[in-house]
């Protein structure tokens, strides 16, 4: 179950920004590349199902200023997906990767994305046991969603398990800047 493509082994799909794949067993591996954005992987060890998404913005803002939730509906389609291939949603576990500073800007889109998810987490009673954020490299993910285990290539070559145990979500502070 996808939107994202699916690579000529069934079992591996790779995704990319806005979309989302669901796998299940031990032979599913899901993965995407990550920089500013943020993946979050969620997972129900006794159904042994689970998912990854790819977050580009947390929001959107369009020509007439209308703003969208934009992280928030990936976040939704992500749980959704699982619920709709038998997950529990009081059995989810989570782990986010990504939120890199790719760009010196005034303002760090990847830390946003990242405190984002963790927010998101945190509000919806989702336990984030693992994470690997921040920095300024980009980041290859793989997440096996049968067992939750994730491997994180950082693009200095550099190899990780998901450390376990995130720092607390920092405040989200609702602010525009122009630039």
């Amino acid at each position: 179950m996808s939107n994202g493509p699916i690579s000529k082994d069934k079992n591996r799909q790779h995704i990319t920004q806005g979309q989302f794949a669901v796998g299940s067993g031990p032979d599913a591996i899901l993965s995407t590349l990550l920089g500013s954005c943020v993946s979050t992987c969620l997972w129900d060890s006794a159904s042994q199902i689970g998912g990854m998404n790819h977050i580009l913005l947390p929001d959107r803002r369009f020509g007439d200023g209308a703003m969208i939730g934009e992280g928030v509906n990936e976040m939704e389609l992500l749980i959704n997906g699982l619920i709709k291939a038998g997950a529990r949603r009081d059995n989810l576990k989570a782990k986010i990767f990504g939120g890199a500073r790719m760009i010196a800007m005034a303002t760090d889109i990847g830390e946003t994305n990242a405190a984002f998810a963790l927010q998101f987490l945190s509000d919806e009673g989702i336990e984030c046991v693992g994470q690997s954020t921040g920095g300024n490299t980009a980041r290859q993910v793989k997440f096996w969603p049968g067992s939750g285990k994730a491997l994180v290539r950082i693009a200095d070559g550099s190899t990780t398990i998901a450390p376990e145990k995130p720092s607390a979500p920092k405040p989200m502070e609702a602010a525009i800047e122009l630039f």
